[in-house]
């Protein structure tokens, strides 16, 4: 289980601090570093010109995401199409999804459990800081501080 504690990140940070440009600077430096595909998924459009055309842009809302199990499908939905699909940024989920930290657990855990998704990165934005997270999701979170 070791290398899969890695897997899933959260981007954490007070409103404006900097979460989506991390995210969208992230994602362009992974693509021209990596080999494997890349998916942005957000709730609206507004980063289509942010990020690298080589980018797999998705808006979640298209998908109509109500709770944390359909979120956890819907990234393993993501994983299974594309088997070359590397790493996964999200940003502004809790924009339509309330996420709370219950549902950051859940989804850490049961991601961690999918044996075929050990090699990839999922980085999610979340509106929480370092200091709202328990141990358990302390290695698992990144905290972006203001610019």
């Amino acid at each position: 289980m070791k290398g899969l504690i890695k897997m899933i990140k959260y981007i954490l940070g007070s409103k404006g601090a900097g979460k989506t440009r991390w995210l969208i600077e992230h994602a362009n430096d992974d693509l021209h570093s990596g080999n494997g595909n890349i998916a942005f998924v957000e709730v609206d459009d507004d980063h289509i010109f942010s990020l690298d055309y080589n980018i797999r842009l998705i808006n979640a809302t298209d998908y109509r995401l109500n709770n944390v199990e359909a979120f956890y499908g819907f990234i393993c939905g993501l994983m299974a199409m594309d088997y070359d699909l590397e790493k996964i940024y999200i940003d502004g989920i809790y924009k339509v999804l309330n996420l709370n930290i219950e549902d950051l657990e859940f989804i850490k855990n049961k991601l961690e459990r999918v044996d075929e998704l050990k090699n990839r990165q999922i980085f999610i934005n979340v509106d929480y800081l370092l200091a709202d997270m328990p141990k358990s999701l302390e290695d698992s979170a990144i905290e972006v501080a203001p610019q």
